[in-house]
């Protein structure tokens, strides 16, 4: 196709949302962004340097620092950058600061498929697909309890539910870009459903946003 096609993928952490924008842009011949590691490597910018997450001003010229390799720093998957990322992801600064990285990310043809929190309500509202996922807390926590110990980390299930349930008290009120579905997007919730299983609930959403064959790639 002659222009960039974007799928913006949305949801709370651990919802599945990123495993489902990879496999999508695998199927359909496009790029993928997971707009979460740029919060993340700005939180890790941060610690490097010695600043905090709350600090606005610092937390603002990390972001602007930021380059692609920062996007493959090792540490980008560790729940204390996770946190830290969740905070620094409420400034204002430090949004508009990274809005321009995926907005270059989106337009170039043949498109991207991009997952976050305000890719369909603020970074990409004109995509012509937006999917929204999402599961029950407990299942969130469970998987990311068995995603830390298969990484031979250390972890308590009590302790990962309470930090979900709080980030996304702070992800779904803050004041800027809160997380919520865009009016357009379609919800699918992963609580019951495996990898393929969602997979294929959004090839159909896909297809049928973008009149294709659930097969063919763009």
């Amino acid at each position: 196709m002659s222009t960039a096609i974007v799928i913006a993928v949305d949801g709370p952490v651990a919802a599945g949302k990123g495993t489902l924008a990879r496999r999508l842009a695998e199927r359909l011949g496009l790029r993928h962004l997971d707009s979460g590691l740029l919060y993340r490597a700005t939180a890790a910018r941060l610690f490097e340097s010695g600043g905090r997450p709350d600090d606005e001003a610092a937390a603002e010229a990390a972001a602007r620092a930021l380059n692609e390799d920062d996007l493959s720093r090792t540490n980008l998957r560790h729940e204390s950058v996770g946190a830290a990322a969740s905070v620094v992801a409420a400034i204002g600064g430090v949004r508009a600061a990274l809005l321009e990285f995926q907005h270059r990310f989106a337009a170039t043809p043949p498109g991207a498929v991009i997952d976050g929190r305000d890719i369909g309500t603020v970074v990409c509202p004109q995509a012509p697909v937006k999917l929204f996922v999402t599961a029950q807390a407990a299942e969130r926590a469970r998987r990311r309890y068995q995603e830390l110990l298969a990484r031979g980390e250390s972890a308590q299930f009590e302790a990962i539910l309470a930090d979900l349930e709080e980030r996304d008290l702070r992800d779904t009120t803050r004041a800027v870009a809160p997380l919520r579905p865009a009016e357009d997007a379609v919800v699918i919730d992963t609580t019951r459903l495996d990898a393929d299983q969602a997979l294929e609930a959004a090839l159909a959403v896909v297809a049928e946003r973008l009149k294709l064959s659930p097969d063919k790639a763009i």
